[in-house]
């Protein structure tokens, strides 16, 4: 279904569904760190942001998650502040479903490079990633993963969270 709002038609932006391993955020109760997840993309369009979808492999328990999006300047890998942000509550029911982070009408450059961040403090949930071959890396963007004892995080560009990125053009 197409939602339509004033003649701006709803569209995929970016989309990488591949999902083919499991990348984890929160806290155990056995490990003293706080993992967090992230992807890095470049705007292939002009338009005002919709939302951004995550694949949710497992919930743990039902938890809060945070989403930020920033601008990402790829030369230096650093995050801008965050320009939005959404946070949801899922429950065990939303493991194997697409969950929807609804973002604020934020405008996105065509080129112009964004990321989004997403943790949570009261839960562990496994998020849908891909991994390729490292002859085929993925070019939009990279996966990002950190924790309390490293927050700048490494970058990855053989992983991707599998996400969904929608935009009014």
């Amino acid at each position: 279904m197409q939602t339509k709002e004033t003649g701006s038609q709803l569209h995929s932006l970016l989309s990488q569904a591949k999902n083919n391993t499991t990348l984890w955020i929160g806290h155990l109760q056995a490990d003293p760190n706080d993992h967090f997840a992230g992807q890095t993309f470049t705007c292939t369009s002009e338009g005002r942001l919709e939302n951004i979808q995550l694949f949710a492999e497992t919930v743990q328990r039902p938890c809060d998650i945070q989403l930020s999006l920033h601008e990402f300047d790829n030369g230096s890998k650093t995050w801008g502040p965050a320009i939005g942000e959404s946070n949801l509550e899922v429950e065990k029911s939303d493991q194997q479903q697409w969950i929807r982070f609804p973002l604020p009408a934020l405008h996105l450059k065509k080129e112009a490079t964004y990321g989004f961040r997403v943790h949570t403090d009261n839960g562990m949930v496994g998020l849908g990633e891909a991994v390729t071959s490292n002859q085929s890396p993925f070019t939009f963007g990279y996966e990002w993963n950190g924790d309390s004892d490293n927050d700048l995080g490494r970058y990855y560009s053989f992983f991707s969270l599998a996400f969904k990125i929608y935009m009014r053009a």
